[in-house]
């Protein structure tokens, strides 16, 4: 009884040990080339994995990651289905309380400024299901900074 429990341990932390994690950091950054060569889109790339589209800078204050701004936004998955989106007024809120990409993102434009943020799931929700957007996500956001506080 005492080798057929440790057998079964064994084989329990063997098969557990062989699960496939997904890498997502690969899959998101498919997934993302694969949108912007669909959409026939010009994107530059940071270094953290964050794809952003300036369609217009703007002219106003540029906000930090410290800064609380107001944002138009509407986001959605590659494939156009919209999860959430903003009236035209904006929300306000300050940029160190929000996912990474929005964080690192919005601080690429100034006040008036508008554009795309194509985020991995590594500057979103990460792996979990938050909110309803599944895990492992790309999420697609197009934004107008209309206020730095």
């Amino acid at each position: 009884m005492k080798y057929a429990l440790f057998a079964l341990l064994f084989a329990l932390v063997i098969s557990c040990a062989k699960e496939k994690k997904v890498d997502y950091a690969t899959k998101n950054d498919q997934e993302i080339t694969a949108y912007i060569a669909k959409k026939n889109l010009k994107a530059q790339k940071a270094a953290s994995g964050l794809y952003y589209i300036i369609e217009n800078p703007g002219t106003g204050a540029q906000p930090t990651p410290s800064s609380e701004v107001t944002v138009a936004y509407k986001g959605y998955y590659t494939d156009g289905t919209v999860f959430d989106q903003s009236n035209a007024q904006g929300i306000r809120f300050p940029l160190n309380g929000v996912i990474k990409g929005w964080t690192e993102g919005i601080a690429y434009f100034k006040e008036g400024g508008n554009g795309l943020l194509l985020i991995p799931a590594h500057l979103g929700y990460g792996s979990a299901t938050y909110s309803g957007i599944p895990g492992g996500s790309v999420l697609i956001f197009d934004v107008k900074l209309i206020t730095v506080h």
